[in-house]
C-alpha cells in the first residue's frame, strides 16, 4: 500500500510517497496555500492521483509533549482534509523533520524532503510494530 505523507505549513505543504510496499520513502512535491479553496482543491487532485492507501500528516508536539497553535492549525487541517478524501488520515509526530531535512539536503524542496523524513519514521514505526 503507498502512503502518501504531508508536511503541513500554510503557505507551502510538503508532500511526500512511499513505493507500494509502503517502504521506500521519497519527496514528491509541494502544494501551495493548502488553507484555500485551491490549495486544498490542489492537494485532493494530487491525492487521487497518487492513490495511496492513507494520508500521514505530521503533526508539531513540543518538546514537553504539548501541543501549541501549529498542532491546533494542523488538527483542524486534518479534520477539513478528512471531509475531502475517502481514505484514513492519521497523524504522526514530526519533531525535528524540518531541522534534518535542511541539514541532510538533497534536490528536492526543504518542505517535502520534511515530508518524506515524516513518512520514512512513520514507516520504520510501523515495521518496529510488526516486527
Amino acid at each position: 500500500m503507498r502512503i502518501l505523507a504531508l508536511d503541513y505549513g500554510s503557505t507551502r505543504t510538503g508532500v511526500a510517497i512511499s513505493d507500494e510496499t509502503g517502504t521506500v520513502a521519497r519527496p514528491l512535491t509541494v502544494v501551495d496555500c493548502i488553507g484555500t479553496t485551491a490549495g486544498m482543491d490542489a492537494l485532493v487532485r494530487l491525492i487521487a492521483a497518487n492513490a495511496p492507501g492513507l494520508v500521514v500528516v505530521g503533526l508539531p508536539v513540543s518538546l514537553d509533549a504539548h501541543e501549541h497553535r501549529q498542532a491546533h492549525a494542523v488538527r483542524d487541517f486534518v479534520t477539513r482534509l478528512e471531509a475531502a478524501v475517502s481514505i484514513p488520515v492519521v497523524t504522526y509526530d514530526e519533531r525535528f523533520t524540518t531541522k534534518v531535512a535542511a541539514q541532510r539536503g538533497g534536490r528536492s524542496t526543504l518542505d517535502a524532503r520534511a515530508a518524506a523524513l515524516i513518512l520514512e519514521d512513520y514507516l520504520r514505526s510501523r515495521g518496529e510494530k510488526h516486527g
